[in-house]
């Protein structure tokens, strides 16, 4: 099949897409599995390999996320319910006013963002976005926008995340300097997306009533019902939150500090992992939030039975997301659009990013984005210098992360916890990461031009 004809089954499937989701209402799920099938036929995938194809890519995602969203989900739920959120939003609040607590909450977003993977960290957040908001009575896209974004930011931009450090060993770059330049640039980058957000948030957006109903569980402040125990303190919610977020990063420190085949190495590997991180904590709340103050086994399980059927919408459609995602690159779309572009012959730090830019929109991930990009680089840095070789490994890297929309499971993840349609998603969500990571872009440029 031509590569102009792949471009244009891509760009029509997309279009469809949107039709189906925006214009007649079809529920994401149905929409992305409908166009997955369509795109398998038209592309010419054999028969028997169509469903084998969608359920592989639906499956592989699903492996790394569904856990981690029940998960949270369910630890989220108890920090509600403890009205532990608020607590947290309050002392904040006092102590810093509302500006500053949301640029403080995306400074911080931005360090939890350096060890843990985009959509875990995101997903921990979740119930103190909730918690300010409630607080603050403002839309949870104040606090929830810059946070998704400055997170998705370092994800892609350092070596701590899988597609920086594969790209850097693909095309032998210095891992030190790119953790350092991706660090200085990635700063101004998150600083960048803090006011793009702050000037979209001038507007108002129409909230998912999944959502709307989540905020509505506040209780006026003084309103505590007659025997229900205080609220926990702001440090005992912080605690919870913090704890499968240092369990993450020393699992991931101790693959380099520990022996892989010591016991304390053994055990930090397992407990380091965002699944095992998260049930630990869950069972920390579930003493600190719900033993210990006095609730009983049936409604600590009715309040995490009650977090499942609400993660269950995110899992499904970021699952189908993964097919979608799959599909595009079995049908040979993201190696069609690698082609064409390696033909028109550009620069190398522009060529790095609007390659990785093509295949981030056209199937969805990242990481796999900032791979095909590297490789197909790898005899064209050839002869670059060290530094060289940095920027245009930053420049894949902010390539990829550009252009979120709905081939990407991250795309759905923000956009549901948000309570955003799809449209306005494209309109806030897909547009910041493309804003942030064109200013990635711009900025390596510049450090290219100076060196």
């Amino acid at each position: 099949m031509s590569t102009a004809l792949l471009l244009a089954i891509a760009t029509a499937s997309i279009v469809i897409l949107l039709l189906l989701v925006i214009k007649a209402k079809v529920h994401p799920f149905v929409a992305l599995l409908i166009v997955s099938l369509l795109v398998a036929i038209a592309t010419g995938i054999p028969a028997e390999k169509i469903m084998e194809t969608i359920m592989s890519g639906m499956g592989g995602l699903l492996g790394h996320i569904a856990i981690i969203i029940v998960l949270g989900a369910m630890l989220g739920a108890l920090i509600e319910a403890s009205g532990g959120a608020e607590s947290l939003a309050q002392r904040f609040s006092k102590s810093l006013g509302i500006r500053r607590t949301v640029a403080a909450l995306t400074m911080a977003a931005f360090i939890l963002g350096i060890p843990v993977f985009f959509e875990v960290g995101f997903i921990i957040v979740i119930p103190l976005i909730y918690g300010f908001t409630k607080v603050a009575r403002v839309s949870p896209l104040k606090f929830g926008l810059p946070m998704a974004g400055v997170m998705l930011t370092v994800h892609v931009a350092l070596p701590t995340h899988p597609g920086a450090a594969a790209a850097a060993g693909i095309l032998h770059t210095d891992m030190g300097w790119l953790m350092m330049i991706g660090l200085a640039i990635s700063v101004p980058v998150g600083i960048i997306g803090y006011y793009v957000a702050k000037a979209m948030n001038r507007r108002q957006y129409h909230l998912s009533v999944e959502v709307l109903e989540q905020l509505q569980m506040a209780k006026p402040e003084g309103a505590e019902k007659k025997n229900e125990p205080a609220p926990p303190g702001a440090l005992t919610i912080a605690g919870l939150i913090v704890v499968p977020i240092l369990l993450i990063v020393l699992g991931t420190l101790s693959h380099s500090l520990l022996a892989a085949d010591s016991l304390a190495g053994k055990v930090m590997t397992v407990i380091g992992t965002p699944p095992i991180a998260l049930l630990i904590a869950l069972a920390l709340a579930a003493w600190l939030l719900g033993v210990r103050r006095g609730w009983s086994k049936d409604k600590l399980e009715e309040l995490t039975g009650r977090a499942i059927p609400g993660s269950a919408s995110v899992i499904l459609v970021a699952g189908a997301g993964g097919a979608f995602g799959k599909v595009l690159v079995e049908s040979g779309v993201g190696k069609a659009l690698a082609l064409t572009l390696e033909t028109l012959h550009l620069p190398l730090v522009p060529a790095a990013f609007i390659l990785s830019l093509a295949l981030r929109a056209s199937q969805g991930s990242a990481t796999v984005a900032i791979l095909t990009t590297s490789g197909l680089l790898t005899s064209a840095v050839s002869g670059a210098s060290d530094m060289e070789r940095v920027l245009v490994t930053l420049a894949a890297c902010f390539g990829g992360l550009g252009l979120s929309h709905v081939n990407d499971a991250g795309f759905w993840v923000v956009t549901r916890y948000l309570g955003l349609s799809v449209g306005d998603g494209l309109k806030t969500w897909t547009v910041l990461t493309t804003l942030m990571g064109v200013s990635g872009f711009a900025l390596t440029w510049l450090v290219w031009a100076l060196v």
